[in-house]
């Protein structure tokens, strides 16, 4: 039961990811451009070049912000990172007892339900 209520979080962290892939993608390419834009704004000594930097960079800037929500689709990217290295290390490592076997035994869920038998 607990492996299917990861199962289903994980499915709605993958559905959040697909939904916000695209602001994400945005969020992203307006941060370099902002980034970019930074940089040149530092390099220019001319006046007028530094107000039309910061101009662009506003509007830049603008489309960043409208875009923020986009990091709800990468906390999502984070904890379907995080559901996939917790499943990926439960099908190989076994609790049996208090060692950890790896999954070479086929009697091995056989010993494990006798482990938590003789617990209780």
């Amino acid at each position: 039961m607990k492996q299917f209520l990861w199962f289903i979080a994980g499915l709605v962290a993958l559905s959040l990811v697909l939904a916000n892939l695209g602001p994400m993608i945005l969020l992203g390419v307006s941060v370099w451009l902002l980034y970019i834009i930074f940089k040149k704004f530092m390099k220019t000594d001319s006046t007028v070049k530094k107000v039309l930097w910061v101009v662009l960079g506003l509007i830049v800037l603008s489309i960043t912000v409208s875009n923020l929500y986009a990091l709800i689709g990468v906390a999502a990217a984070y904890v379907l990172y995080v559901l996939y290295k917790g499943w990926k290390s439960k099908n190989n490592d076994h609790v049996v007892g208090d060692s950890i076997q790896k999954d070479d035994d086929p009697f091995i869920n056989f010993e494990k339900q006798w482990a938590e038998l003789n617990k209780s």
